[in-house]
């Protein structure tokens, strides 16, 4: 290793996203191999050289490495050795270790020696002396900013001694900009270029350099800056307050700070005037499109003015589509900075006259273009704002809201529009201190706004059980505002159908079936008749297991015309979730998350998304999908601060541990669940908990456990009303009680699903209405009722829930001696359950089909558990061959309660009956001896 190795292990907090380029520096400079190394560092203005740079200066002195540095400045660039004079300063004093002639030249180079302009191979061979004496002291790293800017004589100098480093103890590392002109000879030396920033480091430096600053407008400020550092700091602060807060505030063409326009602000301002117009021109129009571009111009300049421009690597025009880009966003806020007011509007004014055409992007130029109020314009934005929505664009529809509330000659239209940007804001975009703020505003442009909008009161509903509220106090709101409107139930009114979609999730968050009944009647009211996805979702999402079915025609014509408008895409996929269709658009599903990733797709509408994906993922068996998505989904709400969606991936990752058998994990989740939703009333959420919880304790053989969970989402004999969720958990209920001594509770909650609408609704629910049949029927009876269950089509979609009846179908078998037929539905429940990662399962079809005298892999063989002493006891004496009652009188227990002890006690040593108990109790005797 080289004296230089880890150099640049920085003593100060690290630079974002730059640990790969430090990495690299360090490496080449330290390279064991090459003892001295040159490397020239470029990149765009504003990149990061200089941090690098003194990163790596840092780092270097931290390890005992000496550091010259230099830096080239404009107004000594005609000065001869300046920039040596630079470096070489630390030095002055120990000159005298060179002989004489090559002493006097570099004083005199430097200026602290008189005499004549010393030879320039002499000046050379004297500084490449001086460093290599000096480094056989201490090693050396020079490191020169901006070489450009250094003066000729200078770079003459390092460009010999940079090619002459092999072998010393010497480290070069010089920065410049890329595409400069420079007098340093770089050819033959290594050149590492500097990156822009990736997406997640600028996002980082962003929220640290300004994490006042909302992360809608971080996110504007990130696409702006294309990962350049110097703008990711600087251009929130040319922002004004209100637009660092609220993205509707800020500007088409962001404002620069006075470092940003140094950058190229010289370059514009050097052009001629008719290539200045066709670029502001193509800056105010955002487009690129030339055709455009020429015909705002018409009059005042050509497309051949643009060659300037072009020469002095501002744009770049492209023949074949005829565009027009700018080489970096920041050269069109420079072309737009110094344009003055009247200059703007014109330039709107000349695009929106030759966009007739196209309604959006003329209503846009109009709003610019306009002097004051203008409700014709505003009306224009508001039909653009639709139009936007309805093809997912939600944070462009909230733009044009505010600005056509901006233009509002009226303060209640202002009011209308500012509340239902809000609603959007919170309904789709995912800003939701945006949102806020909007709110606010148009209370304070019309103080009846709270009490007489609907969107408002949407949103404030939104924002109440997002942040500190509750969500009846949300729900209570809601209810009043759509009483006291003034919408005469009127189905065409977009604002009173938001509110009923929004209280249709307030309802089933809230969990009480009373909850429903103004929702139920709100819908029966509207004339002519309500919207279709909103009458589907009624009957398929409050109470399906009643009046599901009647839907399902309807949603079958939905789904087959889905579409991919975000909106539609997520309502259709509620109005499916307990209906099972959710694969039937899958497609379209993930198509929405993909667009989500890619920031095409409202942030809220990607949630919806990867909820709907994460269940119908965990249905299918593909639990390593469904808890990547929970994670997405959870990092998502984070970003987006949206905390109160975060349960339902807790609900997901519970699901997906309590199948696979991490109870701890499941609980935990399931804990921190309810601890959330009980302060806010979202019974809702603790009915999912209450779901993974039961099957957490079904995994780990704790069936008392397992029932009163599973009773917690219906009581047994009722599949509970406006509980959907009770429906997944109905055969867990059904297990827990037959596997607690409770076989009047099993068949009563049987009775129930046969006579609820669950099998009519979905052919997994039929599968677990006919199991619970068999489950509960006798002998030969509950032989036919579970084939007639994997009989039906296609059982194997859901994969555990068909190995979990093969293991009972094959466990009843066994008991009824059809030891051939149970081996095979026990062996093919083994597998499912090892190919699906659910351990419990597996050890309990391998337990079972070792009892039918057929051994299990090893892999599957369950290792004995620890019992408690009194579970030891209980066993012991049942493996003499005591009676349940004969052991309860022994230790003055109930018989119920020997026998919940012993269906514990079975899956903890991998058995499933009295026989095997003796054989197990060894295995655990032999292993405590080991």
């Amino acid at each position: 290793m080289t004296d230089l190795d880890s150099t640049v292990a920085p003593a100060s907090p690290r630079l974002l996203g730059r640990d790969a380029d430090l990495a690299f520096i360090q490496s080449f400079l330290g390279n064991t191999e090459v003892h001295g190394a040159a490397l020239l560092l470029s990149g765009e203005a504003g990149v990061g050289k200089s941090a690098v740079l003194d990163a790596v200066a840092a780092g270097a002195t931290h390890h005992g490495v000496r550091v010259l540095r230099a830096a080239g400045v404009q107004f000594e660039a005609d000065i001869s050795y300046a920039g040596l004079n630079q470096l070489l300063v630390p030095l002055f004093d120990e000159l005298d270790v060179l002989d004489n002639p090559h002493r006097d030249a570099l004083r005199v180079a430097v200026g602290i020696g008189g005499g004549p302009a010393p030879d320039r191979l002499l000046t050379s061979t004297a500084v490449l002396l001086l460093l290599r004496l000096t480094a056989a002291q201490t090693p050396l790293l020079l490191v020169v900013d901006d070489l450009p800017w250094l003066d000729r004589a200078t770079n003459a100098v390092l460009g010999f001694v940079a090619r002459r480093l092999v072998g010393s103890r010497i480290g070069f590392l010089a920065a410049s900009r890329t595409g400069s002109d420079s007098f340093f000879e770089s050819s033959g030396l290594t050149e590492h270029r500097l990156a822009p920033l990736d997406d997640a480091a600028s996002a980082e430096l962003l929220a640290l350099a300004h994490p006042g600053v909302s992360p809608a407008v971080r996110r504007r400020i990130a696409a702006e800056a294309r990962g350049n550092p110097l703008a990711l700091v600087e251009l929130p602060v040319a922002l004004s307050a209100e637009q660092r807060a609220t993205l509707a505030a800020v500007p088409t063409v962001l404002p620069l700070t006075e470092r940003l326009k140094a950058m190229f602000a010289s370059r514009v301002a050097a052009l001629p005037e008719r290539s200045r117009e066709l670029l502001l021109i193509a800056a105010l129009d955002g487009t690129g499109d030339l055709a455009t571009i020429e015909a705002a111009a018409a009059g005042r300049a050509a497309l051949d003015d643009l060659a300037p421009a072009e020469r002095s690597r501002l744009v770049t025009v492209s023949a074949d589509n005829r565009r027009l880009s700018f080489r970096h966003p920041l050269i069109g806020s420079a072309v737009v900075e110094p344009a003055t007011a009247s200059e703007r509007r014109r330039t709107h004014q000349a695009l929106a006259d030759v966009l007739g055409d196209q309604l959006e992007r003329r209503a846009w130029h109009l709003g610019e273009a306009a002097r004051g109020p203008d409700a014709t314009v505003a009306a224009l934005l508001e039909e653009t704002a639709r139009r936007r929505l309805r093809r997912g664009d939600a944070l462009g529809a909230v733009t044009a809201l505010t600005r056509a509330a901006g233009l509002s000659p009226t303060a209640a239209d202002e009011s209308r529009r500012l509340a239902e940007a809000a609603y959007v804001g919170v309904d789709s975009s995912g800003e939701l201190e945006d949102a806020s703020r909007l709110l606010a505003g148009a209370r304070l442009a019309h103080p009846g706004t709270g009490r007489q909008s609907l969107h408002a009161a949407a949103a404030s509903a939104f924002l109440l059980i997002n942040r500190d509220g509750d969500v009846d106090t949300a729900y209570r709101l809601l209810v009043g505002a759509v009483e006291s409107g003034d919408h005469g139930y009127d189905a065409s009114d977009e604002a009173l159908v938001e509110a009923l979609h929004l209280l249709v999730l307030l309802c089933w968050y809230g969990g009480e079936p009373a909850l429903w009944q103004p929702l139920l009647a709100f819908v029966d009211r509207l004339t002519p008749e309500p919207p279709e996805v909103l009458w589907v979702i009624v009957r398929t999402f409050a109470d399906p297991a009643r009046t599901g079915p009647s839907a399902l025609p309807r949603l079958k014509e939905l789904i087959a015309t889905v579409g991919d408008d975000p909106t539609r895409v997520i309502r259709v996929g509620t109005a499916s979730v307990f209906a099972d269709r959710l694969g039937d658009f899958r497609t379209a599903t993930r198509g929405l998350v993909e667009q989500g990733r890619a920031g095409a797709a409202p942030a809220r509408r990607h949630l919806g998304a990867l909820m709907h994906l994460g269940l119908d993922y965990f249905h299918l068996g593909r639990w390593d999908d469904a808890a990547e998505l929970a994670a997405e989904g959870l990092a998502l709400c984070t970003d987006h601060d949206y905390r109160f969606f975060a349960w339902y991936f807790q609900y997901v990752r519970a699901a997906v541990a309590a199948a696979r058998g991490d109870a701890e994990t499941a609980v935990a989740l399931t804990e921190e669940i309810v601890r959330w939703a009980t302060p806010r009333g979202v019974l809702g959420a603790r009915f999912f908990a209450c779901h993974a919880r039961a099957l957490a304790a079904l995994g780990s053989g704790d069936f008392e456990t397992a029932y009163r969970h599973a009773c917690a989402l219906s009581p047994p004999g009722t599949v509970a009303p406006y509980v959907p969720i009770a429906m997944w958990g109905a055969m867990d209920l059904v297990e827990a009680a037959l596997r607690t001594g409770r076989e009047q509770e099993a068949a009563a909650h049987a009775a129930a699903m046969r006579a609820s609408a669950m099998a009519e609704l979905s052919p997994r629910l039929e599968l677990l209405v006919v199991a619970c049949e068999a489950l509960t029927a006798p002998g030969e009876e509950s032989v036919a009722l579970f084939e007639r269950a994997l009989a039906l089509p296609g059982p194997e979609r859901w994969p555990f829930d068909a190995a979990r009846i093969r293991l009972f179908h094959g466990e009843r078998l066994r008991r009824l001696r059809a030891t051939t037929e149970a081996r095979e539905q026990l062996t093919q429940a083994m597998e499912a359950f090892q190919r699906l990662g659910a351990k419990p399962w597996a050890a309990r079809a391998a337990g079972e089909l070792r009892a039918s005298g057929l051994s299990a892999p090893a892999s599957v063989r369950p290792r004995p558990a620890a019992l408690t002493a009194q579970e030891l006891q209980i066993a012991t004496l049942a493996a003499t061959g005591l009676t349940n009652k004969q052991i309860a009188e022994r230790l003055f227990l109930s018989h119920r309660t020997i026998g919940t002890h012993l269906y514990q006690i079975y899956p903890k040593l991998g058995i499933s009956s009295r026989a095997a108990l003796r054989d197990a109790l060894s295995e655990l005797d032999l292993d405590r001896e080991e």
